[in-house]
């Protein structure tokens, strides 16, 4: 039996990413795509997301547009990452079907209403969707079977030098997921880091047959460029959202560790900084399960396997 799933995005490379390796896994049911203001504009995250169902021919699914900016602070965009337009590098189809016209939180809440068993929710991006949705909806916490997501780090962060940037752009709406009491899983920079491919890897993409492998090669050749800044000391470019995919298809390809996770909102410096507790100095039970490390060959493998599954043209 195939895993409903509710992904809420800001694609974004890697976000364009997971999304194709969700719909290549038949392990997963895609009930609905949600689009959050984070790596780009709100408008352009949608049109994005709009832009990746369609190369995939997945009219089927709903698509709505969400939050615009963060609970409490101006909206920061990571566009020299993402580009322009948020999916700079390959040529992507103009979107061939419209979004809802219900808004995300109503999308989510009908999902979850509809459904006769428990949905996992997968944010890639800031959590101010499913922060609103928590708060508009305690009802509906019942129906959610974990929420397992990108962001945050047990180590240094990536946009300042305490947090990572998911967390960073809506740190309030982070500690309100976080101390709903619903399972986490934390897909962090420490093990995104280390889910880097390699030019090797990108290669073994583009000699994939079909529109989809040519598309995933061109995302990783942009998304390497900004990588290859010696400051990150990496090899290949970190594949982060894509990690929430692989942890729901192989968790066995990683390695966790059950936390408390608290997240700092006042800190001069540390604002958007995710506390992990990994020796229990809090005597707070933990409300995550962390993931640390991963099975990099294992991972690329997966990617590609999946890919493969769209064939030809």
């Amino acid at each position: 039996m195939s895993t409903p799933i509710i992904i809420d995005c800001d694609p974004g490379h890697d976000d364009a990413i997971a999304l194709i390796l969700a719909l290549a896994s038949p392990e997963l049911d895609v009930r609905a795509i949600t689009t959050v203001a984070g790596n780009q504009t709100l408008d352009k995250t949608l049109h994005n997301a709009l832009r990746i169902l369609t190369l995939l021919g997945r009219h089927d699914i709903p698509v709505a547009a969400g939050a615009a900016r963060p609970l409490q602070r101006a909206l920061e965009i990571a566009a020299q990452v993402h580009g322009e337009s948020g999916l700079d590098g390959p040529e992507l189809p103009e979107p061939a079907f419209c979004a809802a016209s219900e808004g995300a939180l109503a999308l989510m809440a009908r999902v979850l209403e509809q459904s006769a068993e428990p949905i996992t929710l997968v944010p890639t991006g800031p959590l101010t969707n499913i922060a609103l949705l928590l708060a508009a909806y305690p009802q509906l916490h019942s129906k959610i079977e974990r929420i397992v997501l990108m962001g945050g780090s047990a180590g240094a962060g990536n946009w300042t030098p305490a947090a990572e940037f998911n967390i960073y752009v809506d740190p309030e709406a982070a500690a309100m997921v976080f101390t709903s009491g619903i399972p986490i899983t934390l897909c962090g920079l420490d093990v995104t880091h280390r889910a880097q491919v390699m030019a090797e890897d990108i290669e073994r993409v583009r000699q994939l047959p079909g529109p989809v492998a040519r598309c995933v090669a061109g995302l990783l050749d942009f998304f390497m460029r900004y990588h290859r800044d010696p400051k990150w000391g990496f090899v290949g470019a970190p594949l982060h959202d894509p990690c929430t995919i692989a942890w729901l298809l192989r968790p066995d390809l990683f390695k966790s560790q059950d936390c408390w996770v608290g997240i700092e909102t006042q800190g001069e410096y540390t604002a958007g900084m995710t506390v992990v507790d990994r020796y229990a100095l809090t005597g707070h039970a933990p409300n995550a399960t962390v993931l640390l490390d991963i099975d990099r060959d294992g991972f690329v493998a997966l990617l590609l396997e999946r890919l493969a599954l769209f064939g030809k043209e």
